[in-house]
């Protein structure tokens, strides 16, 4: 009967804990035991907000009482989430390695939506990835004079902790609303 019940119930190891930087941004979601190495190691602590979940993990000699949110300690506050450089290998990884203009993924190559020889610049807002087909046909004109349009407008990516940390706000926002 009691091992019945326990595989009912979902083991506490397959939970997951949202780890916050020192300054308070929420950085990741990481498994309940990489959670428990930061806090017996001293690199974390637990934090306790009004709906946080405890749960307790136990060992022969210590009994632990593991927050779904933790903070680092340790660790720069003031760390600055680079934009990546403009380059072939992050166009292509922003643009999915697809076409932005008819949406094919083969032969590849990077073009100004603006180009060089009319004042644009190599920025994130104005390189795109294009097949060689609609690249040629563009050449170096705006694509509206070539009756081209772009699938997404260009801008920067986002580092992946301040794209976790808007994620994890908004779901907040949602639950607080309900």
């Amino acid at each position: 009967m009691e091992a019945q019940q326990q595989s009912q119930q979902p083991h506490i190891l397959q939970n997951s804990v949202v780890v916050f930087s020192k300054n308070y941004l929420p950085l990741a979601r990481i498994n309940i035991k990489r959670a428990v190495v930061l806090l017996v190691t001293g690199q974390a602590e637990s934090l306790e907000f009004s709906s946080t979940k405890l749960w307790e993990v136990r060992s022969p000699n210590v009994v632990l009482q593991v927050s779904e949110h933790i903070r680092l300690t340790a660790g720069n506050p003031e760390r600055h989430w680079k934009v990546p450089p403009v380059n072939r290998r992050e166009v292509l990884k922003r643009d999915n390695h697809t076409c932005q203009y008819c949406g094919s993924t083969k032969r590849l190559t990077l073009d100004h939506v603006i180009p060089r020889s009319k004042g644009g610049q190599h920025c994130w807002d104005n390189v795109v990835t294009a097949c060689e087909k609609c690249n040629s046909v563009k050449s170096d004109r705006l694509p509206h004079e070539v009756g081209m349009v772009l699938k997404t407008k260009p801008k920067a990516p986002i580092h992946l902790a301040v794209a976790f940390a808007e994620q994890f706000w908004s779901a907040q926002r949602l639950s607080e609303s309900e």
